[in-house]
């Protein structure tokens, strides 16, 4: 009548572990760098490291040279947050685009611009692809 319950009794796990669970007594917490670091080497301190990181733009911030309100001579200046928190909008320039650049796909000729969906295209992607095929 509880044949269900007889067979989850005798569940075994598909894991088995071999040898007995052991804590380590020790455990090296000390940072070391990467096995696939190219030079194998920690920096110095994480500022250090910003300075030289460039996988999506530099993140130092650089030095850049920014108008000086008390002066009309651009001056150079060390910014902690990068090319943009640390100026005015007015002091980062013009937002329209340069020659030839374009922010949307709709500016472009006529011939870069998105093709418009025929019926047919719609009704094979909402039917998988059966109606190309009935």
């Amino acid at each position: 009548m509880f044949a269900s319950t007889r067979v989850l009794m005798h569940r075994q796990p598909m894991i088995r572990f071999i040898g007995k669970r052991s804590i380590p007594q020790q455990v090296d917490h000390a940072p070391h760098a990467h096995p696939a670091s190219p030079d194998h080497t920690l920096p110095e301190s994480f500022s250090s490291y910003r300075q030289r990181a460039t996988s999506h733009g530099p993140l130092g911030g650089g030095q850049q040279r920014v108008a000086s309100s008390a002066a009309s001579v651009p001056s150079t200046v060390m910014s902690p947050y990068g090319a943009i928190g640390g100026h005015s909008a007015k002091q980062l320039g013009s937002v329209k685009p340069a020659s030839g650049e374009f922010w949307d796909r709709s500016q472009l000729p006529k011939r870069f611009q998105r093709l418009q969906w025929s019926e047919a295209e719609i009704e094979a992607i909402e039917s998988g692809g059966a109606s190309m095929h009935a």
